[in-house]
């Protein structure tokens, strides 16, 4: 029997009032698999990725997580979220918990972890993250790129099956962006399924299996890296490449 994909979402649609945002996207992804989505602003790519995790519900259509359909019964959503571990824009840290506070929260509330198992845990993933020395340092002790590397730690520390990157990079400043890109490569490089939202196409080239071109809420390229970076890919999405890379 065919190993169904680890997630894969059918015609997914997502409507915000009057305004639909998504338009019958679809999207399989392996195991193992890292996936870059790219796009203009306002073309629905964090739509999307919050719609593969339910924290944006599908208006219409279905994702499929190991191959049970997520979006039949909402009310699993917050288990589903265990195994999608996810990293916004913005940190979003605790700022009146250290580094290793911040990873270990969930791990002990959720997991049931003890305070010196999961103290184990968040140094393991500091040092993941190439900042063990970091452990006792509170957010607005750390730079910008040290934060969003504890906030892929935490994510890490739920042990999830696959990862989402909503702009991870966007709030960094220029010098930032690569330390973050480099700690996300080698979790791809581990075999983390991945789908990041992203404009950094050296990250694209470096580590992705895969491109999706979005724009107006509909999903108009799906190639994989070889063939998007070697040209082989529409005209509206070779325009945007132009845009972005000269």
């Amino acid at each position: 029997m065919k190993e169904p994909k680890l997630i894969e979402a059918i015609g997914v649609d997502k409507q915000f009032g009057d305004t639909k945002v998504l338009r019958n996207c679809s999207l399989a992804v392996d195991v193992g698999e890292t996936v870059v989505l790219i796009g203009p602003s306002g073309s629905g790519k964090s739509t999307f990725l919050r719609c593969l995790n339910l924290l944006e519900p599908p208006t219409g259509g279905d994702v499929f997580f190991e191959g049970r359909n997520i979006t039949s019964d909402l009310r699993h959503a917050d288990r589903i979220r265990r195994d999608i571990g996810m990293v916004f824009q913005n940190f979003e840290l605790f700022q009146h918990l250290t580094a290793a506070e911040n990873i270990m929260l969930a791990p002990m509330r959720v997991l049931g972890l003890c305070t010196a198992d999961a103290h184990d845990l968040a140094l393991d993933l500091l040092k993941k993250v190439h900042i063990p020395e970091r452990s006792d340092h509170y957010p607005d002790e750390l730079s910008g790129g040290q934060q969003q590397r504890v906030a892929i730690a935490r994510a890490l520390a739920m042990r999830p099956k696959m990862m989402l990157y909503d702009e991870p990079t966007s709030a960094l400043d220029p010098e930032m962006i690569r330390e973050v890109l480099d700690v996300m490569a080698e979790l791809s490089a581990d075999g983390m399924t991945s789908i990041c939202v992203t404009h950094e196409m050296g990250f694209a080239r470096r580590a992705a299996d895969r491109i999706i071109f979005m724009e107006d809420g509909a999903i108009i390229e799906n190639a994989n890296a070889a063939d998007f970076f070697g040209g082989l890919v529409n005209e509206r999405t070779q325009r945007f490449l132009d845009q972005i890379l000269h």
